[in-house]
């Protein structure tokens, strides 16, 4: 009966062990899988971060050359718009800044309504420009540069004519500045009579 037991015993300690090996087995594969798609992981998170800094660079040209330009093209003594990629609660934020003479100066709150009215409209031109396709090659703006001062709307329009001629653009804007249609290709002065608008094409 002794022996019997001691059998007993050692058959259950060798299924035991061999269960044991098996998960030992199993463990060391998983581990090997593992190990392979940590590195699998890494790669394309290195990717990614890759694709991310381009990414960064293709909007700093179209967001911050586009729109530095424009106010160039206007002001004498113009800001340049500085695009400064910050991350905050685990996500990648866009700060759009002015700078001049190496002052960083928030636009909303520390510059004058024109520069911002050039700078929004810039910006609406890069973000076209990035689409992919490309939306139909027509903006409709109204009162985009309703706070620039009227000795500059004549560099405006000049610089909405270059716009359109080079990135064959279609530019339809509603104003009240007989200057910012300067340089338009048709101009449509509307009134109103006797409660009905009317159309007088230029």
């Amino acid at each position: 009966m002794k022996l019997t037991n001691l059998r007993s015993k050692l058959n259950k300690l060798q299924g035991a062990k061999h269960l044991t090996e098996t998960q030992l087995s199993d463990a060391k594969k998983s581990i090997v899988d593992f190990t392979k798609s940590l590195r699998q992981h890494e790669k394309a998170k290195e990717i990614v971060r890759e694709v991310g800094m381009k990414t960064q660079e293709q909007l700093q040209y179209h967001i911050g050359d586009i729109t530095s330009l424009a106010l160039e093209s206007i002001f004498d003594d113009p800001y340049e718009l500085k695009v400064d990629f910050v991350k905050r609660r685990d996500k990648v934020e866009c700060d759009l800044l002015f700078i001049r003479n190496g002052e960083e100066v928030n636009p909303i709150s520390a510059s004058g309504g024109g520069a911002v009215d050039v700078a929004s409209f810039a910006l609406r031109i890069a973000s076209w420009s990035m689409n992919s396709p490309r939306s139909r090659n027509t903006i409709i703006l109204d009162e985009p540069l309703r706070f620039l001062s009227e000795d500059l709307q004549e560099k405006a329009s000049l610089m909405i004519k270059e716009l359109s001629d080079k990135l064959n653009l279609q530019f339809i804007i509603i104003t009240h500045e007989p200057t910012l249609a300067t340089y338009a290709d048709k101009e449509f002065k509307i009134g109103i009579r006797e409660g009905v608008s009317i159309s007088q094409t230029k």
